[in-house]
């Protein structure tokens, strides 16, 4: 490794004591204004008063404390000073006031598996406390400390407790299902790991610069927007992501102002800058210093490359910026990705053949799909790609479930001994070797690059053929501009059944429902039926943000297909194939 480090302790102290005086991390108010500043040495100042205040309270080293803080700085000494106490830190977001019913199920979840004793958060957040606990009386029985009311003078009372590299170091919730969280257990040593492989692959050093808009409960936002610069030792300003959302050009405009190197996000983020930076805030950017532009957490799309890179160009954009990567919470993040000047690769495939679960050649008569390669694995990652019934190594060009093994492969799912046994414990039936872990994505190897398909539980299989949900998805997309980009979601009705169910936003500005509603029905039904030979059996045109997502921003799915047969999701129209309809009257 770069560092000699044997935990995060020692990372932040090496940087106090060696960088005193240079600017850690900046937040961007609204993405715009400095705010809020922290140097090294009043980080470490700061998360040594935190864990001294978390001694005083009782808290031993193994417990764990929920993180609940909007979007600034205090979570990041909040974060810290959980790792200077010894104490397992668990990232949340705060109930929203005006969803409780939405927000606060996930929490009380969290709370249930992860059975913390306090609650870190901000004087702002711990007023609202009131108006969860009438909803979850159990939060009343948890210690709540503002961190941002405590002084620094308990510092020097501070003493560093004996943790290393096996240590546990914070619980990841993966996104999905609020009824099930799992906890992915992140150690000290496994996030040093990762650290160093991304410090490898970027070639980050002391000029390096990040700009993120991340949420930093998330392991992308976290250990690429926080923890990465703390360890490379450079520079990190962060905003708010609802302040992308709103003004994508913000995004772009800290990276012009600041000259940053790294930064990025999912693949939707740059679609979103081509469609809502115009051409005369264009003028005012310089994109010349963005040198590691990675793109990873959902489908990474050929096109929306291609489209990003066209529209930026005469920005000082380059095209070897680019860095498509793949990773997950359960290998602390990073798995495989380009260095320096990589050049993203394309794979053009037969459709019919991918449906078949093989790669082959296009020919002129064939319809292909473009696949984006997440770059090879990182030093030491060992990724085989395993027949997910047999579990032996598929052939070469065909597709299979992804498996892993590397020291940044965590330590298994919080209180979930099972799950962690079937998800960590995987052996190759070939030559029973293992232990592997089973990402459930599925992917192919090529010439050493990593090509992902979808996801094992989200395929569609329909007379038998195999169908992944992202390609109908962009099909349905590409079929009017009313349809919001990223919010389409094709599934299964139900489990193993070949009733294949299309739920899709509307943005109303776009058209005329009472006009063109019966030739938008017609046009996503026969594009579908035209390119993926599938016959629709329902299609349910929603209102913006009726479409349920992950704290991440993903879209599960089965809580899809869940909440559309409970009648949960805010339909504009809901359309049935007609000789169904006829059938159920």
């Amino acid at each position: 490794m770069t560092h000699d480090f044997r935990s995060l302790i020692d990372m932040l102290r090496y940087r106090s004591l060696h960088q005193e005086n240079c600017r850690a991390y900046t937040f961007l108010a609204d993405g715009e204004t400095e705010n809020a500043a922290l140097t090294y040495a009043q980080l470490d100042r700061r998360a040594r008063t935190i864990a001294a205040e978390l001694s005083d309270r009782g808290a031993k080293p193994g417990d764990r404390a929920i993180l609940l803080y909007p979007p600034g700085l205090d979570f990041i000494s909040a974060f810290f000073g959980a790792i200077y106490a010894g104490v397992i830190a668990v990232p949340c977001y705060p109930p929203h006031r005006l969803q409780l019913a939405r927000s606060l199920p996930r929490l009380t979840a969290i709370l249930a598996n992860a059975e913390p004793s306090l609650v870190l958060c901000t004087a702002e957040v711990a007023a609202t406390i009131p108006a969860w606990i009438e909803h979850a009386p159990e939060l009343n029985a948890l210690q709540w400390i503002a961190t941002d009311t405590l002084e620094d003078d308990a510092a020097v009372t501070w003493k560093e407790p004996e943790i290393g590299p096996s240590t546990l170091a914070f619980l990841q919730y993966t996104s999905g299902s609020t009824a099930a969280p799992r906890g992915v257990m992140v150690t000290h040593g496994n996030l040093l790991h990762n650290l160093d492989v991304i410090n490898h692959v970027q070639e980050n050093n002391s000029e390096s610069v990040s700009v993120s808009w991340l949420p930093v409960i998330h392991d992308m936002g976290l250990i690429e927007g926080v923890l990465e610069p703390a360890y490379a030792g450079y520079p990190a300003y962060l905003m708010s992501p609802a302040t992308f959302l709103q003004r994508p050009f913000r995004w772009l405009r800290a990276i012009t102002k600041y000259r940053a190197t790294n930064s990025g996000g999912p693949n939707f983020a740059y679609d979103l800058c081509v469609r809502k930076i115009s051409a005369e805030q264009r003028t005012t950017l310089d994109l010349s210093s963005w040198r590691v532009v990675y793109n990873g957490a959902e489908p990474i799309r050929s096109e929306t490359l291609k489209e990003f890179y066209r529209t930026f160009s005469d920005c000082g954009f380059r095209w070897r910026s680019f860095y498509p990567v793949y990773g997950l919470a359960e290998s602390t993040l990073l798995v495989t990705s380009g260095r320096r000047n990589y050049e993203p690769i394309f794979l053009d495939t037969d459709a019919a053949a991918l449906s078949d679960g093989r790669i082959e050649e296009t020919s002129p008569a064939t319809r292909q799909v473009s696949l984006v390669s997440s770059g090879p694995p990182t030093p030491g990652t060992s990724v085989l790609i395993v027949n997910p019934d047999t579990c032996r190594r598929c052939a070469p060009r065909e597709i299979g479930e992804i498996w892993l093994s590397s020291a940044s492969i965590t330590k298994g799912y919080w209180r979930r001994e099972e799950e962690t046994s079937r998800t960590f414990g995987a052996v190759l039936g070939d030559d029973g070797s293992g232990p592997y872990l089973r990402t459930g994505d599925l992917g192919v190897l090529i010439k050493g690059e990593l090509f992902v398909a979808g996801r094992l539980k989200d395929l569609l299989i329909v007379r038998g053929v195999k169908h992944y949900p992202q390609d109908l998805e962009l099909t349905v997309e590409r079929q009017h501009p009313a349809i919001r980009p990223g919010c389409v979601a094709v599934f299964a009705l139900e489990s193993h059944d070949e009733r294949i169910a299309v739920a899709a936003e509307l943005d109303p500005r776009q058209l005329d429902l009472t006009r063109v509603i019966s030739d938008l029905i017609g046009r996503i039904c026969g594009a579908v039926a035209e390119i993926h030979g599938i016959q629709l059996h329902t299609i349910a045109l929603l209102k913006p943000g009726a479409l349920p997502k992950t704290t991440s921003g993903k879209i599960p799915h089965r809580a899809c297909a869940q909440a559309l047969s409970g009648g949960q999701l805010a339909e504009l129209v809901r359309w049935i194939k007609p000789d169904v309809q006829r059938a159920v009257v």
